[in-house]
């Protein structure tokens, strides 16, 4: 009887531990563990090997334990064991690319990454054919691996032999190849195949004898007109400190950004994710959290993972109230957005049917201090503005009437479907669109 609740409060921990260590960190340390076990405060975690124990025991141990605190009670023990379970499971998937759920099919395309979607469907169906390399650029959490898997997935299963690899992982292999003088197999792993996919390609910057070996990798692999696809967090003009022959090989192909989804398309991808996990989410609860979290997808989809977790561990409906505390405290850094002020202000004060003029003055009447109160939440949550600053936008006021309003207007939110739907509509507006590509 123990399994069930300790997975289930294990759930709501990832969902918060997956906001609060790196990508990288997660995929490796976290995503394959489970809630084995909660019983007299003894908290065990199962683990797919000893090595993972060891490491998770060394450098996450206190991370984990403040978590479940939070989540339980104080006194709780974290202990990390092998499950026998866990062990095949992590035997059976050996390639890098094994996470199914990542396919074409399941990524929600918007204005913002058509042009990326279209190209990675090309490539996968038709390697080599066109856009050799393909060079996929975004910021963090916005989509890039999903494409990344989907054309590896596509691709095995037309029997193309694929290698789908992070840049960090081509580094290790290859600095262990030359301490066991094997590169020789090295080489041979990476240039005997039909398509190459590398990861976070950046992890490469100031690498000079990886670099040098990427260089004539590349190189055989693009003269035998095998496929080649590259993902980073900035486009390859950007990687100064990268050799200029690599840069200009980067861009003999096709170079595609993925932008931050708009609200809509946020909450299509709320909603797949819900479907995937054949949970049935309350429309307000998904826009509460499409409003809350803007450019970040994996923070989207850890903040529902997290909110259904919750409800799940107290037995409760998962509301937009109970979707507030889940997330609660979660700042995304992602979502700095560097909102305009002046911008904000005006587009609020025509909402609420007043004047700029109306939300920086003395004026309490209840229409004007909610506009007031929307407009310094909106700014709060859509931009890197100090609450001293905002204060000032608004008549110099100071930093404490700007948190009472943001708690307000985020408490009544969760509660006033018709207030959510205002301030929605309002930062619909306020998005701007996506950069053009020329």
């Amino acid at each position: 009887m123990q399994a069930r609740p300790a997975q289930e409060i294990w759930e709501t921990a990832l969902g918060e531990l997956q906001l609060q260590v790196t990508k990288t960190n997660y995929r490796t340390w976290l995503e394959k563990t489970t809630g084995f076990s909660f019983e007299d405060n003894r908290f065990v975690v199962g683990v797919p090997n000893t090595f993972v124990a060891e490491y998770l025991s060394r450098n996450q141990r206190s991370l984990i334990e403040k978590t479940l605190i939070g989540l339980i009670h104080p006194g709780i023990e974290v202990h990390f064991e092998v499950t026998p379970a866990r062990e095949k499971a992590g035997k059976a998937s050996t390639h890098p690319g094994g996470n199914d759920k990542y396919t074409f099919e399941s990524f929600v395309v918007s204005e913002g990454s058509r042009l990326a979607y279209t190209a990675a469907r090309s490539v996968a169906e038709k390697p080599g054919a066109s856009y050799n390399p393909l060079f996929i650029y975004g910021g963090v959490g916005l989509g890039k691996t999903h494409l990344m898997q989907a054309i590896y997935h596509l691709a095995q299963e037309g029997n193309i032999k694929a290698l789908y690899v992070s840049a960090e992982q081509f580094t290790n292999e290859f600095v262990g190849a030359l301490q066991a003088k094997s590169t020789a197999e090295f080489r041979h792993k990476y240039r005997h195949v039909d398509m190459l996919l590398i990861d976070d390609i950046q992890f490469l910057v100031g690498k000079e004898q990886t670099e040098e070996s990427f260089f004539h990798t590349f190189n055989e692999l693009h003269n035998a007109n095998r496929q080649i696809v590259l993902a980073s967090d900035r486009p390859p003009k950007s990687l100064p400190d990268m050799g200029d022959r690599l840069c200009s090989r980067f861009e003999w192909g096709l170079i595609a950004d993925i932008q931050p989804p708009d609200f809509d398309t946020r909450l299509a991808i709320l909603k797949a994710k819900a479907k995937q996990q054949e949970v049935e989410v309350a429309l307000e609860v998904l826009e509460f959290i499409a409003q809350r979290i803007q450019q970040n997808i994996r923070e989207l989809e850890g903040s529902l993972n997290r909110a259904v977790a919750y409800a799940k561990l107290f037995g409760a409906i998962l509301t937009p109230e109970l979707a507030a505390r889940a997330v609660q405290g979660i700042t995304p850094s992602s979502n700095q957005a560097t909102l305009d002020p002046e911008l904000v202000i005006k587009v609020v004060a025509e909402r609420f049917k007043l004047t700029p003029a109306d939300l920086a003055g003395r004026k309490r009447d209840r229409a004007t201090a909610l506009a007031r109160q929307v407009a310094m939440y909106l700014l709060k949550e859509g931009s890197s503005c100090s609450l001293a600053q905002i204060g000032l936008d608004f008549g110099n006021r100071d930093h404490a009437t700007v948190i009472h309003a943001c708690r307000k207007i985020s408490r009544d939110m969760a509660n006033d479907p018709y207030l959510r739907r205002q301030v929605l509509d309002i930062q619909k507006k306020l998005q701007r669109p996506p950069r053009s590509r020329r």
